[in-house]
């Protein structure tokens, strides 16, 4: 982009009271954003509102030390830095799914390595989404879907947030996948100068080396909390369906899975135990016709497959020691069931003696089968 047109993209998303639907009718009257500015009030008027009109004739003040920061921010950097870029509405670019929803935004800018951001946004890609204080079975089965649904051949869409988008991004990294592909898409609330929360700058620098970091607001942008809805609808809207692992019924994540109903996406959504309250917005989901699902295989049998077909592992020559392990330990797990419960509910329901108990919860425990929870409690692991 040359620098006056730059300055006309960076202008009309800082012009107050003017949002994406005016910017595209303003865009479809006169072209490229500098030229929106070269009109009179009077010509404006046919397309915006009156306060829309003066804003448009008003030079934000801000706009030259933003456009300064902007070009520093994509000058090229050293070898091996993440590569920065931004991607206009009218770029060939664009991802063509963003461009289908009702409110596409005016800028993406980019963060990654040089072949991704260069390249095309991937197509095929699954949202992940929930809540940010999930049980410890909802972290391990978010982080075990993405890592499933990778290495079938998808990219993980999530926010970067605590929680569930967290584990999403972590499984899809740890996925055996191409290393030239996209793993994951984290879709910010902040400018792209910034990470938000402070504790995921380390993933946030794995996503960019392996993936994608997207945020349609400008650098310098600070975790304002109305920008997280509001980013919800990129991160539906690159998708093709949307996975809700555990929510709240009053949580942000159900703002997603409405939003990829209105989008026309896949909503997905798993169900969990009645007494957590981590489950009911899933079940909310549920009733409200999302597809229930209780494996990654069922999400992969719903979706068009990606055109590559991802490689496949070899056949195992034995039973894996977690297979083994469960098949010794059947009666334990079956006591267990997915609820957290301590050490004397267990004994009364298996009848053992608590050293025999404590040496069996060790072994699950240790084999990633069983998580150990405060209070003593213990919950049994479901695999995606």
């Amino acid at each position: 982009m040359e620098r006056d047109e730059l300055a006309g993209w960076l202008r009309l998303t800082l012009t107050p009271g003017v949002g994406p639907q005016t910017a595209q009718r303003l865009l479809a009257a006169y072209g490229l954003p500098q030229h929106i500015f070269t009109q009179t009030h009077s010509a404006l008027r046919a397309h915006a509102t009156p306060a829309q009109a003066a804003a448009l004739c008003t030079v934000p003040e801000t706009l030259d030390t933003l456009l300064q920061t902007t070009l520093a921010w994509l000058a090229p950097g050293s070898a091996g830095e993440p590569c920065h870029d931004i991607l206009t509405l009218g770029d060939p670019r664009y991802p063509a799914a963003l461009l289908h929803i009702p409110d596409p935004p005016l800028l993406l800018y980019l963060l990654g390595p040089a072949h991704l951001v260069q390249g095309p946004v991937p197509a095929h890609c699954l949202a992940m989404v929930g809540s940010r204080n999930p049980t410890p079975q909802g972290r391990e089965t978010a982080r075990q879907f993405a890592s499933h649904l990778r290495t079938a051949g998808w990219t993980i869409v999530s926010g970067l947030a605590l929680g569930i988008d967290a584990a999403a991004h972590e499984g899809a990294l740890e996925a055996a996948a191409d290393p030239g592909t996209c793993a994951t898409l984290a879709v910010v609330g902040t400018g792209l100068d910034r990470v938000y929360p402070r504790r995921h700058l380390e993933l946030a620098h794995r996503i960019a080396r392996q993936g994608l970091v997207l945020s349609e607001y400008a650098l310098g942008t600070p975790p304002l909390a109305g920008n997280f809805p509001r980013r919800n609808r990129i991160i539906s809207g690159l998708a093709q369906g949307t996975l809700v692992v555990e929510a709240a019924p009053a949580s942000g994540s159900l703002i997603t899975a409405r939003l990829a109903g209105e989008q026309g996406r896949e909503v997905f959504a798993i169900p969990g135990s009645i007494h957590s309250v981590q489950s009911r917005g899933c079940h909310a989901l549920i009733r409200q016709g999302a597809k229930l699902v209780e494996t990654a295989q069922d999400i992969l049998e719903e979706l068009a497959p990606p055109a590559t077909a991802p490689r496949q592992p070899p056949p195992p020559d034995a039973a894996p020691p977690q297979a083994s392990l469960a098949g010794a330990h059947a009666a334990l797990l079956a006591a267990l069931g997915y609820d957290p419960v301590g050490l004397d509910t267990l004994q009364a329901r298996t009848g053992l003696d608590t050293p025999t108990l404590q040496v069996q919860l060790l072994e699950l425990e240790m084999e990633g089968l069983v998580m150990r929870l405060p209070g003593g409690l213990f919950q049994r692991m479901a695999r995606a």
